[in-house]
């Protein structure tokens, strides 16, 4: 009985000793400090100028802008991190700068990332008490390539301190998009994604899944009221198409003054590319609200004389769309407060919007 007893002692110390040595000598995953040369980053033209920040409008141009403007221009909608590795996990570590969530969003949509491999979504991280955001996923079974696309958050400023791979995983620079240039969207809250869920589910990140195609998000809450500097800096990018969906912020007076303008700077650099200019959609308040309704009707009105009267000037590459082909009455289950969309308002809002884009783009019916 003595000796079995010290049989077993000796079987316990060799396998203690055994596990450590294994655990001493397991590979460390690989750490990918951000930037890096084979991580791409799209939907943010100026990255690679104002680098490592993840913003929307540069730098140089800060002094351009509304001070409400630049300071939502630190939250990166639309921003993605994209790459293709065999890693059979993906780690990401991050930080927030602070931690309040609105009340009709969520946290991960607010401030966290959703993770994509092709065109599946796999998952989602929101940050905790501290804004402290560290994840890791199982992406797949076997070493393939996959490609990988991280969303970035909808309404916070985020610094992405690194990507952790597997220890001999392979990481290079994700295939280019189907069409070569980028859609820029200028608009509000709605376009910047107020409310999705998640930060891959706002309208514009929906039809660039659909569309295989980049897009850059210049939605700005409350604050799409027109601004010529705005205008000035989506010159600077070489787009496929622009789609302006700002009626929801300014007054009908407001958008009727500021619309001339803001596409005469657009056209001025970009005289054929495709630009689209939605109505607003439905407003629950339309329903109950004399006024809303006579302002909502005021702003319909305003985007479709507009555009009749460029095509008949001559401007062949310029369209309406009608707001309730976007969302209707009885589609106001996508709505989280009667006005912003939740995801499902914004798949529904893609849905609409994705005949016209696709014809913009150059694209077949899907």
């Amino acid at each position: 009985m003595k000796n079995h007893f010290q049989l077993l002692c000796l079987v316990a110390v060799v396998s203690s000793v055994v596990f450590c040595v294994s655990a001493a000598e397991a590979p460390a995953r690989q750490q990918i400090k951000f930037p890096d040369a084979r991580i791409g980053v799209s939907g943010l033209p100026w990255f690679a100028e104002d680098k490592p920040a993840l913003r929307r409008l540069p730098a140089r141009s800060k002094d351009t802008f509304r001070a409400a403007v630049w300071t939502l221009a630190q939250h990166p909608s639309g921003g993605r991190l994209r790459f293709r590795t065999d890693s059979l996990t993906i780690g990401i570590v991050a930080k927030n700068p602070d931690t309040t969530t609105m009340p009709h969003m969520t946290s991960i949509g607010q401030s966290g990332f959703d993770l994509y491999v092709g065109e599946d979504y796999l998952g989602s991280v929101a940050p905790d008490k501290e804004g402290r955001i560290v994840k890791e996923w199982t992406v797949g079974k076997t070493n393939a390539l996959r490609d990988i696309t991280i969303y970035l958050p909808l309404y916070k400023g985020v610094a992405i301190e690194e990507i952790t791979l597997d220890p001999k995983a392979r990481i290079e620079l994700p295939k280019p998009f189907a069409v070569k240039k980028p859609v820029v969207y200028y608009g509000s809250s709605i376009t910047q994604g107020g409310c999705a869920s998640n930060p891959g589910m706002s309208f514009p990140a929906i039809l660039g899944r659909w569309t295989d195609s980049d897009f850059v998000n210049l939605g700005f809450s409350a604050n799409g009221l027109g601004d010529t500097p705005v205008a000035i800096a989506m010159t600077e990018v070489d787009p496929a198409c622009y789609v302006l969906d700002y009626s929801a912020n300014p007054t009908a007076s407001q958008f009727q003054a500021t619309l001339p303008g803001f596409v005469d700077v657009l056209r001025k650099k970009h005289p054929k590319v495709p630009i689209i200019i939605p109505g607003p959609f439905y407003n629950a308040g339309e329903a109950l609200e004399a006024a809303v309704a006579k302002e909502q009707l005021e702003k319909r009105k305003v985007a479709r004389d507009f555009v009749e009267q460029r095509q008949k000037a001559g401007d062949l590459f310029i369209a309406y769309v009608d707001g309730f082909d976007l969302l209707w009455k009885d589609q106001a289950g996508g709505l989280v407060d009667g006005r912003h969309c939740n995801s499902l308002g914004f798949y529904f809002i893609a849905r609409g919007l994705e005949p016209h884009l696709r014809r913009a783009l150059g694209l077949p019916p899907r």
